[in-house]
C-alpha cells in the first residue's frame, strides 16, 4: 500500500495480450493514473488529519475498502472453513495495521519518505532466499538509501521512520498472506472478508471519534476521497491494466509509486525534500526496479496498493 498500501492480491485476469504500441499507451496511461490516484488520495487524505487523526482517517477509508472489495469479491462467509479463516483474519490485522502505520507516518515524516520506507517491503520480498549476486548489490543499494534517509540531523523524526518501517513489515506480510488466501479462497473473496472484517475493527474507533469530536463535513469528504483514490480506482485500474500489461512490466512500474509519492507531496502538500532525500529515494527505486526486473516478474505488489 504504498499509500497504495494495501496492495490486494492482484486480480485473476487473462494474461497481457501481446502489446501493441497503442495497447501500450493505454497500459502506461492506465498505471500512470492509478499510481497518482493513489499518491494523491493519500495526500488529501493528510488533509484530515488535523480534525479526525491519522487513525480517523484510515478508518474511513477501511470502511470505503470494504465497500469496494466486498461488492467486487462477493464472499460467501458461511462455506468458509477454518483452515479458510485464520489467514482472512491475520490479513485483516495486517491491512488495518499496514495503513494506520503508514498514514501516521506520512503524518510526521512526509508522504514521499512514507511511502518509500514502505516499499522496502515488497523489495524484501523480491531479494528473500535469492543466491544471486546481483541480488545483494540491489540490497546493498537499498540500505544506502535507506541511510542516507534515517541519517541522524536535528530534524530526524525516528518515530515517523519507524512507523515507515513497520508498514514495510506489513506490506511484506500482506504480499505472503494474500498468496496464502489466493490459493484457499476462490476470486476475491478473500480479500473482501478480510476488508470486511478490517473496517469492524476500526468501527469503534470511528464510533469514539465522532462522539467525541463530530467531524466537519470537510475532514469526512477528505478521508472518504482517500479512500476512493487510494483503494477503489487503483484496483479497478489494476483489473484493466493487467489484461493489457505483462506482470512484470506492471511490478517495475509499481517502483515508481515513491516518486509520485514525494512529487504529489511537493506540489500538493509543500512537502519538500533535500536532494540527500532524492537520492534516497533513488536508491530504494532503483533496486526495487532491477529485483524485479531481474526476477521476470512483479513482487506480488499488485495491489490493487493495496487498498
Amino acid at each position: 500500500m504504498s499509500a497504495r498500501t494495501a496492495p490486494v492480491s492482484a486480480p485473476e485476469v487473462p494474461a497481457a495480450r501481446p502489446e501493441s504500441p497503442a495497447v501500450g499507451l493505454v497500459g502506461v496511461a492506465t498505471m500512470l493514473g492509478s499510481g497518482l490516484a493513489n499518491q494523491t488520495g493519500a495526500a488529501i487524505g493528510s488533509l484530515a488529519f488535523p480534525v479526525l487523526g491519522p487513525v480517523g482517517v484510515v478508518a474511513v477509508r477501511q470502511y470505503v475498502a470494504a465497500v469496494v472489495l466486498l461488492a467486487v469479491g462477493r464472499p460467501r462467509l458461511r462455506a468458509f472453513t477454518w483452515r479458510q479463516w485464520w489467514p482472512v483474519m491475520l490479513l485483516a490485522v495486517v491491512f488495518g495495521t499496514m495503513n494506520l502505520s503508514l498514514y501516521t507516518a506520512i503524518d510526521r515524516i512526509g508522504l514521499g519518505l512514507a511511502v518509500t520506507l514502505e516499499f522496502l517491503g515488497p523489495l524484501a520480498i523480491a531479494l528473500a532466499g535469492s543466491r544471486r549476486r546481483a541480488d545483494a548489490l540491489y540490497a546493498v543499494l537499498a540500505a544506502a538509501g535507506v541511510v542516507v534517509l534515517m541519517r541522524p540531523r536535528p530534524s530526524a523524526d525516528y518515530v515517523g521512520m519507524t512507523l515507515g518501517l513497520l508498514a514495510a513489515v506489513c506490506w511484506a506480510s500482506y504480499i505472503l498472506l494474500n498468496r496464502t488466501v489466493g490459493q484457499r479462497v476462490p476470486g476475491a473473496q478473500g480479500s473482501g472478508a478480510a476488508a470486511a472484517l478490517s473496517a469492524l475493527l476500526f468501527l469503534p474507533v470511528g464510533v469514539v471519534l465522532a462522539v467525541r469530536q463530530p467531524p466537519t463535513a470537510e475532514a469526512i469528504a477528505c478521508a472518504v476521497a482517500a479512500g476512493i483514490l487510494s483503494s477503489a480506482v487503483p484496483y479497478l485500474a489494476d483489473v484493466f491494466t493487467l489484461r493489457h500489461v505483462p506482470a512484470r512490466a506492471f511490478g517495475l512500474f509499481m517502483s515508481v509509486n515513491p516518486v509520485l509519492a514525494a512529487l504529489v507531496g511537493l506540489v500538493g502538500l509543500g512537502q519538500g525534500l533535500g536532494w540527500a532525500e532524492w537520492g534516497g529515494i533513488g536508491a530504494i527505486v532503483t533496486a526495487n526496479a532491477l529485483a524485479l526486473r531481474g526476477r521476470g516478474t512483479g513482487s506480488g505488489t499488485a495491489d490493487g496498493s493495496g487498498t
